[in-house]
């Protein structure tokens, strides 16, 4: 399966440049390791900061959001990883759509949340958007399961 995007603001208007995507790359389960290792790591180092920073520097009850949006990394930083060691070499659409899905909406979530904790603002639609994301990803990996059975 491919996938086009057409980016509309190119150096020349009439020739709008595209890139294509293959959703069902082998390189994939590659990206996923990756993207799992930096979300575990990254997901450390906020915890510890999470911890040992003073109650001045979150929003009000932002240390107990952080913390929950640090184990939600924790936990799809997991996921993604495994996916990416147990995953075929070229994996099916439902699978890459799935697995993609939960890095877009860890990213998005997580940041959200975080903004909130931090900075004590709401961050619009940020965090349900990811927490979406999530959800659908979810439902892609475990219909890409049942098709591979």
């Amino acid at each position: 399966m491919l996938l086009k995007t057409v980016f509309l603001f190119s150096p020349d208007p009439d020739a709008p440049i595209e890139m294509t995507i293959m959703l069902t790359s082998p390189l994939l389960p590659r990206l996923w390791r990756i993207c799992g290792a930096l979300l575990a790591g990254t997901g450390t180092i906020l915890g510890a900061l999470i911890a040992h920073l003073p109650d001045t520097r979150f929003g009000e009850g932002g240390r107990v959001m952080a913390h929950g949006a640090m184990e939600m990394q924790m936990w799809h930083a997991l996921a993604l990883l495994l996916l990416g060691l147990t995953c075929p070499q070229k994996p099916g659409r439902f699978m890459a759509l799935g697995a993609c899905g939960l890095l877009l909406g860890t990213l998005l979530f997580c940041g959200g949340v975080y903004y909130t904790a931090f900075s004590g603002h709401h961050a619009a639609h940020i965090a349900p958007t990811g927490g979406s994301i999530l959800i659908l990803s979810w439902l892609c990996l475990a219909i890409g399961w049942m098709v591979r059975a």
